[in-house]
């Protein structure tokens, strides 16, 4: 009788989320209060944005990393829509670039200074026009510089070279009904999106056309959302027809059966998967929730495995993830949210617990850098190119508690016993000092340990006898070459 392995191992399996400090949040931030399923926030390594709320337009605040704390009301905001903000993202080639879509049809982009903003900014370095309803879904290519994704309520999808300010691709016939989100292959190749049709469609975006399609992915009709894992595969959450929440994981070869479905649970915010393409864990967090689950995608069965569930007591308004490039390497951090309450942002910092304050290779595998891997022109002409990978290893600083450890070791490796001046003859060799000087107090110590008094006693007089030898045999010397130079050798 064979007995099955009832935990499965994984390096993954005991991560843990933590709160930060009070002193760490960003506190009195009146999120906005738009019905959209919309993350409502978007971080890099530089800058925090949420979208807040705004009369008379739309608005979202941008705030240096380190300015925790209360915000003050007055603080400047990005404030040029004229309807309320919908969806923001950071471009991933320039971490002071944002774009937004918003109620009054518009796309802006946005540069930021360097150190923040220190009054409104109302000034978009490019406004794109070509929605006729609301844009809800704003999304960057992940390896061409400058390429934007816009879909909006009118069910169009257009993508955008910025940097001409021009329409590259208008996609109006694709979707029959509001698209839930967009989400981009590793190379930028294709994307795929969820429609309220209840259909995942994956789209070759520069032909215009449908790659492959699967009708009634989730049974329910509430909001679903697609996005491409790193292999290539599909990853959705929705619901079923009994309302009960699923994830499923999809093979664009064969849509007809998932690979994998799990139900989770009866609740009804849609969940927003946050996907890590260097560890393959999904974090799912569904709005109005107050719980982040976690899973890990593996290449056999059953592929989609259940690791653990962050808890709090206050639910999420909206969530932002941190670029892996932003993160503390030297403190096994390999994600960090920051969640969205009513009146605060507050970060969340998921840990693998290791014991050593190495480097961890195994956790920080090569990640995309912020440098682009084609201009928007070489795509456009059918380029394909995977991200630019950086190594994390530079970002790493070892931890205090290490540095202390390190000069410990080196101050006490390199104490030696200071020669006591006058202890070798005037013209002894440095050799035959340091050997004088050294090897008994080397010996002590290490008769002190042993407690073995007389062996040491031994030992000194032996030295004795052999200094005063080398001594006698230095004066022979010295005599011997007083005589040469006087001739009479």
């Amino acid at each position: 009788m064979s007995f099955r392995k009832v935990v499965r191992q994984s390096k993954f399996r005991h991560v843990f989320g933590q709160p930060v400090k009070n002193d760490q949040c960003y506190e009195d931030i009146r999120v906005s209060r738009v019905t959209w399923d919309s993350t409502f926030c978007a971080v890099n390594p530089k800058f925090l944005a949420v979208i807040v709320e705004a009369s008379g337009g739309g608005a979202f605040l941008v705030l240096p990393l380190s300015k925790t704390g209360r915000i003050d009301k007055a603080y400047p905001t990005v404030c040029g829509h004229t309807g309320p903000v919908l969806d923001i993202d950071w471009c991933p080639h320039n971490d002071e670039v944002i774009a937004s879509g918003s109620e009054d049809c518009t796309v802006m982009v946005w540069q930021i200074p360097e150190n923040g903003l220190a009054a409104p900014l109302t000034e978009p370095v490019v406004v794109l026009e070509g929605h006729t309803k609301r844009v809800g879904i704003i999304t960057w290519h992940p390896t061409a510089r400058n390429v934007l994704l816009s879909a909006g309520c009118d069910n169009v999808v257009l993508i955008w070279n910025v940097g001409t300010a021009e329409e590259l691709y208008r996609l109006d016939s694709l979707h029959p009904d509001l698209i839930y989100n967009v989400s981009w292959n590793r190379s930028g190749s294709l994307f795929c999106s969820a429609c309220k049709d209840k259909s995942v469609r994956i789209i070759d975006p520069r032909r215009g056309t449908l790659v492959a399609e699967r009708e009634k992915a989730h049974e329910g009709a509430r909001p679903m959302r697609a996005i491409f894992l790193a292999d290539g595969k599909v990853f959705t959450t929705g619901f079923s027809r009994m309302s009960e929440r699923q994830l499923a994981l999809w093979d664009p070869e064969n849509l007809k059966e998932p690979m994998a479905l799990q139900e989770l649970d009866s609740s009804n915010g849609a969940l927003l998967p946050f996907y890590d393409p260097d560890t393959s864990v999904v974090y799912v967090c569904g709005k109005g929730d107050s719980s982040i689950r976690y899973f890990e995608i593996t290449d056999e069965p059953p592929y989609i495995h259940f690791l653990n569930t962050f808890t709090s007591k206050e639910p999420q308004r909206g969530m932002g993830s941190m670029p892996k490039r932003g993160l503390e390497v030297s403190k096994c951090e390999i994600a960090r949210f920051y969640k969205l309450h009513e009146r605060k942002c507050e970060p969340i910092v998921m840990t693998v617990p290791r014991k050593s304050d190495l480097f961890q290779d195994d956790l920080y595998p090569d990640t995309a850098g912020p440098e682009a891997a084609l201009e928007a022109e070489e795509w456009v002409s059918g380029r394909d190119a995977d991200p630019i990978l950086i190594s994390l290893r530079e970002a790493y600083v070892p931890s205090k508690q290490r540095d202390l450890k390190v000069s410990r070791r080196n101050v006490l490796s390199d104490s030696r016993p200071t020669v006591a001046p006058g202890s070798a003859r005037p013209g002894a060799s440095t050799s035959a000092a340091s050997t004088i000087t050294t090897t008994p107090s080397s010996s002590l110590a290490g008769a002190r340990d042993a407690g073995k008094l007389e062996e040491v006693m031994q030992e000194l007089q032996t030295l004795r006898t052999l200094v005063k030898e080398q001594g006698e045999r230095i004066g022979r010397l010295e005599e011997q070459l007083s005589r040469m130079e006087n001739g009479d050798a």
